[in-house]
């Protein structure tokens, strides 16, 4: 297994600089327009497939002012400190008219379906941890197991369910897209279209930063959404979880829910869900920062010819203790059923691993489980993110 070469931390595909080129040249002679970052356009735009109806829906006046509110700050963060090249304008532009776009597709079918945000929810499981803790692993052995649900990869990022269901073929176009721009992609993270994934997608859809902030150096809105309550966001998030779990059925089987952020909002998020198991891994500090930090990186050079790594490693350690601030004191106040996982220690034996998560959430791990968790674990062995401690230690090394 091996991974195209990169010599320093900030190269990139030349695909990359031939889009840049391709975009510059069809805006200067008019076969394209610029795309805009401007709120009150891309509003316009998303209007154009999307019912306006929508954008209040069941949400309070509070719900959409935040919205509103974050979508102008963002807006102009980007305008002003990201340096964005062609793609990267591109690429923003389009990922704020998508936001825009699904929440109002959302709330109209809300209106037409309250029923679905009433739906009763067994008590989730959260895993929580930061960036490149075993996370992911966790999540996807755990969501393995039959007897629990989790969220596809294509209805994290398409939350609007579809008659027929037209989700699968939009993620994997997505996909093929993101692959043919960053042939380093599937070493950061194992994407599959129907895979179990995190819900990544449905905290970008309420403009919460954390999918932002890996892309793009927007500092004025990290720190505006630092500071600010994240209620408005995990209002929404509820929404889509019950949403989705209506129309797949599987609301009576707990939920397995995974994004890094979650280290961030712990405290919010066990408001939003107050009887949640827990699960949290934990590594190395060293380790998570050079990992993290060459995930960020790779996002950022696709789109923007102005990056600076050294900035780059210095907010992700800002971040990282942010984040255990925020979950110590959310996990001080937290006396549900929670289970502690060291990195090492899956790596290491994760079926007895499992097996203590299981007895420490007080749930059964039966043969079907263990059997399906077996099968995870050998397809997550062929995949080439197990290639990506060589890729950030050639960062460690430029």
């Amino acid at each position: 297994m091996s991974l195209p070469p990169r010599p320093h931390p900030l190269a990139r595909s030349t695909r990359v600089d031939r889009v840049n080129g391709w975009l510059e040249k069809a805006w200067r002679k008019g076969l394209s327009e610029r795309p805009s970052l401007d709120p009150e356009a891309l509003w316009a735009k998303a209007l154009r497939d999307a019912p306006a109806a929508g954008e209040q829906g069941p949400r309070s006046e509070a719900d959409m002012t935040d919205f509103r509110l974050r979508l102008g700050v963002l807006a102009e963060t980007l305008a002003t400190e990201a340096q964005l090249n062609p793609l990267g304008l591109t690429m923003a532009h389009g990922q704020l008219v998508r936001a825009i776009r699904q929440r109002l597709e959302l709330g109209a079918l809300w209106q037409l379906e309250p029923a679905m945000l009433e739906t009763p929810l067994a008590p989730p499981i959260i895993v929580v941890g930061h960036m490149r803790s075993g996370t992911t692993r966790v999540h996807r052995l755990l969501a393995a197991d039959p007897a629990l649900a989790a969220t596809r990869f294509c209805d994290s990022w398409h939350p609007v369910p579809r008659s027929p269901d037209t989700r699968p073929a939009w993620s994997a176009l997505s996909l093929v897209f993101a692959r043919a721009l960053d042939p380093w992609l599937d070493a950061i993270h194992p994407f599959g279209v129907t895979r179990a994934d995190e819900e990544l997608g449905w905290l970008a859809a309420a403009l919460d930063h954390c999918a932002y902030e890996a892309q793009w150096r927007i500092p004025t809105f990290t720190a505006f959404s630092e500071a600010r309550d994240a209620a408005p966001v995990y209002r929404e998030f509820a929404r889509m979880l019950r949403t989705d779990a209506a129309w797949h059925g599987n609301a009576h089987r707990p939920r397995v829910l995974k994004v890094p952020q979650f280290a961030e909002d712990l405290p919010t998020l066990l408001e939003q869900f107050p009887d949640a198991r827990v699960v949290l891994t934990r590594r190395c500090e060293h380790e998570l920062a050079r990992s993290a930090a060459s995930l960020v990186a790779n996002q950022m050079a696709m789109q923007s010819d102005a990056v600076d790594y050294a900035w780059i490693e210095g907010e992700v350690s800002r971040k990282i203790a942010l984040r255990q601030q925020r979950m110590d004191d959310a996990l001080t106040a937290f006396d549900g059923p929670l289970s502690v996982v060291e990195f090492d220690a899956l790596n290491a034996n994760w079926e007895a691993e499992a097996a203590r998560i299981y007895a420490d959430l007080g749930m059964q791990l039966t043969p079907a489980a263990m059997d399906a968790m077996r099968a995870e674990q050998g397809r997550a062995a062929k995949g080439k993110h197990r290639t990506h401690a060589q890729f950030y230690q050639a960062f460690a090394e430029a």
